[in-house]
């Protein structure tokens, strides 16, 4: 495991020991650790979703971009209530 050094501004520095206070972390690099965890894993999501559209697109099932469905998709979830 490699070790760095980082430097945090008061605000985050005081977030991340209230989450090693609450007992939810032992320690500061358990807490940026989760987060680069969350950040990979929303990246990973984030370039499936791409890559369906993409796929989507250039099947010829619609003549929409991926920018026009993903607005339409959007616009459906506001309608509904979920975004």
């Amino acid at each position: 495991m490699s070790k760095t050094s980082i430097s945090f501004t008061p605000p985050n520095d005081e977030w991340i020991k209230s989450q090693i206070d609450s007992k939810e972390f032992s320690s500061k690099s358990d807490v940026i650790n989760n987060l680069i965890r969350k950040a990979r894993s929303q990246q990973a999501k984030i370039e499936y979703i791409r890559a369906k559209l993409i796929k989507s697109e250039q099947s010829g099932f619609t003549d929409l971009t991926k920018d026009e469905i993903l607005e339409k998709s959007k616009k459906e979830l506001r309608k509904n209530g979920i975004l």
